[in-house]
């Protein structure tokens, strides 16, 4: 499973020992806000080298309106960015037809897209058909919303063994959602740098390596 950070705040990308492995970066306008940051090409461009700065191999952009000749614009400045600071660049588009021309736009030049915010299992088969390379529903806002997450979780991954695009869960809210992540099979997962590093530890863990110095102890007395 590829872990992605879900933040725009670059100095957040260094993480302690403990964290697994990061594979890249993704955002979108709110993390770009939250990030006190204006959502434009420029500051996307930065993103792109603080990437690459930071050793990453892949960062995901949201383009911000469905305006196919802005998002043109951009995305030729993306890719030669990309290019030179050698990132894997993954283009987000919200997964919904008023950016239907948008994401055919986007396609056209060879990009690679993830479609964000799909909520069922009707939108993902029309990512499918789309020929997303990544589909990346919010499980924390569709079980705050009352819904049964996981058939849908499980028909995600069902596409993706078929060839359709990859599962790329966000807004993971706790450990134990991640742990059914991962037994299903998703691809990726993104979380903010806090929760990595919030479950790098576990009090189990300390309790039992207190234990065991404990017993090194006693032992040494005997």
């Amino acid at each position: 499973m590829k872990v992605f950070l879900d933040s725009a705040i670059a100095s957040s990308w260094t993480l302690p020992t403990g964290c697994p492995p990061v594979q890249g970066v993704t955002t979108n306008p709110t993390l770009v806000l939250q990030a006190n940051l204006p959502v434009t090409l420029a500051t996307y461009t930065g993103l792109l080298r603080a990437a690459s700065d930071a050793g990453l191999a892949e960062l995901m952009l949201q383009l911000p309106r469905p305006d196919v000749t802005e998002a043109l614009q951009w995305l030729e400045v993306l890719q030669t960015t990309a290019a030179d600071a050698r990132v894997k660049l993954t283009i987000k588009l919200p997964c919904h037809p008023d950016w239907l021309a948008c994401i055919q736009a986007v396609q056209d030049t060879g990009q690679a897209i993830l479609l964000t915010g799909l909520s069922n299992p009707v939108q993902l088969l029309w990512a499918q058909g789309l020929r997303a390379e990544y589909v990346a529903p919010y499980i924390g806002r569709l079980s705050a919303d009352g819904r049964d997450v996981w058939p849908f979780i499980q028909a995600c991954v069902a596409v993706q063994k078929n060839g359709g695009p990859a599962l790329l869960a966000a807004s993971i809210k706790s450990p134990e959602v991640l742990s059914h992540l991962i037994a299903a099979g998703a691809a990726a997962v993104t979380l903010p740098p806090a929760s990595l590093i919030a479950w790098a530890g576990d009090a189990l863990t300390n309790a039992a390596m207190a234990q065991f110095e404990r017993d090194v102890a006693t032992s040494l007395t005997l």
